[in-house]
């Protein structure tokens, strides 16, 4: 291996470390955390009331006579996002293209956080016996491999430049 895959891989290993510590210390968490999981429950509910759902939002709950999902850690997108900027921060690249690089992958991430919510909330409403499956499985799967397939395309683009950059 060598030394540049070396270093990424030790300040990746490094950030994401750090940043674990950082959201599940007490004050981040119930300053910065919740207030985003909230946000993303009223950002949900929103979306399932404008196709019909007609749910509740309170905290982090959304519900509805039919079913009911509480956004934990864990679900809110924000582990695929630590991974995500520990790639992007340690990759070599400008600090131009990691800004736009962690801006649009968060924005990717929760997106497609949004769907999972929505997606698991009508399973749970309309199919009950595939919620855990898809809960604890599936989109824990695709969550995570949508953001490292953001950061490998990502990465695949920003190499040249750096490379063009040093010629």
């Amino acid at each position: 291996m060598q030394r540049t895959q070396v270093l990424f891989l030790v300040k990746f290993f490094v950030i994401l470390v750090g940043a674990y510590l950082l959201i599940a210390w007490n004050p981040v968490n119930d300053r910065v955390i919740v207030p985003f999981t909230q946000g993303i429950a009223t950002s949900s509910g929103a979306l399932l009331n404008a196709i019909g759902q007609q749910v509740t939002v309170s905290g982090t709950m959304i519900t509805s006579p039919r079913f009911g999902v509480n956004i934990n850690n864990g679900c809110n997108g924000v582990e695929a996002m630590l991974i995500l900027l520990a790639s992007i921060v340690a990759f070599p690249a400008s600090m131009k293209a990691r800004a736009a690089g962690l801006v649009l992958g968060a924005i990717a991430v929760q997106l497609l956080n949004a769907i999972r919510i929505i997606s698991l909330y009508l399973l749970g409403a309309y199919q009950p016996r595939l919620f855990d499956l898809f809960h604890t499985a599936v989109w824990q799967i695709v969550i995570i491999l949508a953001a490292i397939g953001f950061f490998l395309f990502w990465s695949a683009r920003v190499a040249p430049n750096r490379v063009a950059s040093r010629a």
